[in-house]
């Protein structure tokens, strides 16, 4: 995708600097993408080639904790830092189960947002609202959330593969907990996370390479991850790497992902 195609896009797109969604879209092998993204995402995959593979175990991560919300009898999906639609979107795996799941994606990106909507035109369950998550009222006072999701009844958050881009001084825990406060007994938070713990140098790398996009990137510890649960019930088999989270039956042996990944229940 050029910059002469972006007619659909409102508001300004900075292609100055890489944009890690954008990244991420390539990574998953997605076209909307700019030449800035991919340099960058290209020198990632030269310094760890397992890139594009940890992208996909990580979204795989996410089709399984929809499936296991569903499974609980959640009917209702909020997901915070949704992205460029790519295969098995939130809503495709949610409907293969039952159509009456409700999604609501949030997303800060111009080009994920423009591109849900080109999308989702029409689709009377599902909605996409362009917001900062970390500006936790005016998501859940969007529109688009209010008119998919009922707050007195459980519902899944799905924080996936985004926390890493709130620095320390954003709280990324109180984040999470203002919103988990606001959700009804029963739902679930479903949390990925990028790490560095016992990998080799080059993912540290990696991560310093992000320094460069327009938003950089903040791996972390076990402990860092695990306290953005709060007091929020861990399910089994609690915060592991995403390969080992509830395995599809049958799937093979993985090496690590980079991504922890844990999801909990409101009590």
């Amino acid at each position: 995708m050029g910059p002469d195609e972006l007619g659909w896009v409102r508001g300004e797109i900075d292609l100055s600097r890489a944009n890690p969604a954008r990244m991420y879209d390539y990574f998953l092998g997605g076209t909307q993408n700019f030449p800035v993204d991919r340099e960058l995402a290209d020198a990632a995959i030269a310094l760890r080639p397992e890139m594009p593979r940890s992208a996909r175990l990580n979204r795989a991560f996410l089709g399984r904790a929809v499936r296991y919300a569903v499974d609980l009898g959640l009917r209702q999906f909020l997901d915070l830092g949704s992205g460029i639609p790519t295969e098995a979107n939130v809503h495709e795996v949610a409907h293969a189960a039952d159509r009456r799941c409700r999604i609501a994606y949030v997303d800060a990106e111009p080009v994920a947002v423009a591109h849900s909507h080109r999308l989702l035109a029409g689709h009377p369950r599902v909605s996409v609202t362009q917001a900062d998550l970390r500006d936790v009222s005016t998501v859940l006072a969007a529109d688009g959330v209010r008119a998919q999701l009922d707050f007195g009844q459980p519902i899944a958050l799905l924080l996936v593969a985004v926390l890493h881009f709130l620095p320390d001084e954003d709280d990324p825990a109180e984040v999470v907990r203002r919103y988990a406060e606001r959700l009804a007994p029963g739902s679930l938070v479903a949390i990925s996370h990028v790490t560095t713990d016992n990998l080799p140098p080059e993912w540290r790398s990696v991560a310093g390479l992000y320094q460069r996009s327009a938003t950089p990137i903040h791996p972390r510890p076990k402990a860092d991850v695990l306290a953005m649960f709060g007091e929020l019930a861990l399910v089994p088999p609690g915060l592991v790497d995403a390969v080992e989270w509830r395995p599809d039956r049958g799937q093979p042996a993985l090496a690590v992902s980079g991504f922890y990944a844990g999801a909990a229940r409101k009590t």
